[in-house]
Protein backbone atom coordinates (compact mmCIF):
# COMPACT_ATOMS: atom_id res chain seq x y z
CA UNK A 1 0.00 0.00 0.00
CA UNK A 2 1.48 3.36 -1.24
CA UNK A 3 1.67 6.44 1.84
CA UNK A 4 -1.27 8.67 0.28
CA UNK A 5 -3.60 5.48 0.15
CA UNK A 6 -2.55 4.54 3.92
CA UNK A 7 -3.18 8.19 5.03
CA UNK A 8 -6.82 8.22 3.10
CA UNK A 9 -8.30 6.77 6.27
CA UNK A 10 -8.80 9.29 9.36
CA UNK A 11 -8.33 6.82 11.72
CA UNK A 12 -5.02 5.68 10.43
CA UNK A 13 -3.95 9.67 10.14
CA UNK A 14 -5.27 10.09 13.68
CA UNK A 15 -3.29 6.80 14.78
CA UNK A 16 0.04 8.57 13.20
CA UNK A 17 -0.73 11.29 15.31
CA UNK A 18 -1.02 9.37 18.30
CA UNK A 19 2.01 7.59 17.50
CA UNK A 20 3.79 10.89 16.84
CA UNK A 21 3.60 11.69 20.64
CA UNK A 22 5.98 8.37 21.34
CA UNK A 23 6.03 4.66 20.98
CA UNK A 24 2.61 2.84 22.18
CA UNK A 25 1.96 -0.54 22.59
CA UNK A 26 -1.82 -1.91 20.00
CA UNK A 27 -3.93 -2.17 23.11
CA UNK A 28 -2.66 1.60 24.29
CA UNK A 29 -4.00 2.60 21.00
CA UNK A 30 -7.24 0.65 21.43
CA UNK A 31 -7.98 2.03 24.06
CA UNK A 32 -7.95 6.18 22.62
CA UNK A 33 -10.01 4.99 19.88
CA UNK A 34 -14.02 4.16 19.99
CA UNK A 35 -13.22 1.17 17.92
CA UNK A 36 -12.33 -2.21 18.28
CA UNK A 37 -9.32 -3.85 18.86
CA UNK A 38 -9.13 -5.66 15.79
CA UNK A 39 -9.81 -3.21 13.95
CA UNK A 40 -7.07 -1.06 15.00
CA UNK A 41 -4.68 -4.02 14.36
CA UNK A 42 -6.22 -3.64 10.99
CA UNK A 43 -5.16 -0.02 10.60
CA UNK A 44 -1.78 -0.44 12.09
CA UNK A 45 -1.28 -3.15 9.58
CA UNK A 46 -1.97 -0.91 6.97
CA UNK A 47 0.16 1.59 8.12
CA UNK A 48 3.09 -1.14 8.55
CA UNK A 49 2.68 -2.18 5.09
CA UNK A 50 2.89 1.29 3.93
CA UNK A 51 6.14 2.22 5.82
CA UNK A 52 5.12 4.57 7.77
CA UNK A 53 5.01 2.68 11.30
CA UNK A 54 7.57 0.47 12.49
CA UNK A 55 6.83 -2.43 15.17
CA UNK A 56 9.76 -3.99 17.98
CA UNK A 57 8.71 -6.40 20.86
CA UNK A 58 8.63 -4.78 24.25
CA UNK A 59 8.05 -7.70 26.72
CA UNK A 60 5.39 -9.13 25.62
CA UNK A 61 3.83 -7.01 23.80
CA UNK A 62 4.42 -4.96 20.78
CA UNK A 63 5.58 -1.20 20.25
CA UNK A 64 4.72 1.13 17.58
CA UNK A 65 6.29 4.00 16.29
CA UNK A 66 6.34 6.15 13.65
CA UNK A 67 8.66 5.91 10.92
CA UNK A 68 9.23 9.59 8.81
CA UNK A 69 10.90 8.36 5.84
CA UNK A 70 7.39 8.15 3.63
CA UNK A 71 6.60 11.39 5.53
CA UNK A 72 9.26 12.97 3.31
CA UNK A 73 7.78 11.53 -0.03
CA UNK A 74 4.79 13.70 0.95
CA UNK A 75 6.22 16.53 1.96
CA UNK A 76 8.16 16.55 -1.58
CA UNK A 77 4.99 15.77 -3.47
CA UNK A 78 3.48 18.90 -1.60
CA UNK A 79 6.43 21.19 -2.35
CA UNK A 80 6.17 21.31 -6.21
CA UNK A 81 2.79 23.09 -5.21
CA UNK A 82 4.01 25.43 -2.54
CA UNK A 83 5.26 27.97 -5.28
CA UNK A 84 1.75 28.38 -6.57
CA UNK A 85 -0.55 28.15 -3.51
CA UNK A 86 2.00 30.14 -1.76
CA UNK A 87 1.54 33.19 -5.08
CA UNK A 88 -1.99 32.50 -4.41
CA UNK A 89 -2.58 32.81 -0.97
CA UNK A 90 -0.17 35.60 -1.00
CA UNK A 91 -2.81 37.42 -3.73
CA UNK A 92 -5.99 36.46 -1.43
CA UNK A 93 -4.44 37.75 1.84
CA UNK A 94 -3.82 41.28 -0.01
CA UNK A 95 -7.85 41.29 -1.24
CA UNK A 96 -8.61 40.71 2.08
CA UNK A 97 -7.18 43.38 3.34
CA UNK A 98 -8.10 45.55 0.82
CA UNK A 99 -11.45 44.71 1.30
CA UNK A 100 -11.27 45.44 4.58
CA UNK A 101 -9.57 49.00 4.45
CA UNK A 102 -12.34 49.99 1.62
CA UNK A 103 -15.43 48.40 4.23
CA UNK A 104 -13.64 50.75 7.40
CA UNK A 105 -13.28 54.28 5.19
CA UNK A 106 -16.78 53.71 4.49
CA UNK A 107 -18.14 52.60 7.94
CA UNK A 108 -16.31 55.53 8.88
CA UNK A 109 -17.48 57.50 5.99
CA UNK A 110 -21.17 56.51 6.99
CA UNK A 111 -20.98 57.71 10.61
CA UNK A 112 -19.59 60.91 9.48
CA UNK A 113 -22.46 61.55 7.55
CA UNK A 114 -24.67 60.16 10.27
CA UNK A 115 -23.25 62.75 12.66
CA UNK A 116 -23.48 65.72 10.33
CA UNK A 117 -27.09 65.01 9.42
CA UNK A 118 -27.94 63.85 12.72
CA UNK A 119 -26.58 67.45 14.01
CA UNK A 120 -28.70 68.96 11.20
CA UNK A 121 -32.22 67.56 12.18
CA UNK A 122 -31.48 68.47 15.45
CA UNK A 123 -30.14 72.09 14.78
CA UNK A 124 -34.30 71.92 12.29
CA UNK A 125 -35.77 70.68 15.12
CA UNK A 126 -34.20 73.33 18.00
CA UNK A 127 -35.42 75.96 14.91
CA UNK A 128 -39.07 75.02 14.60
CA UNK A 129 -39.67 74.73 18.42
CA UNK A 130 -38.22 78.70 18.95
CA UNK A 131 -40.37 79.35 16.35
CA UNK A 132 -43.51 77.76 18.24
CA UNK A 133 -43.05 79.13 21.40
CA UNK A 134 -42.37 82.79 19.68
Amino acid sequence: MDTFSALADPVRRAILEALNEGPLTAGQLADRFPISRPAVSRHLKVLRQAGLVSVAPSGREREYRVEPGPLAEIETWLAQYHDTWSSRLDALETEVFRTRRERERNEHAQAERDVTFGSSIDKRQTHRQEEESA
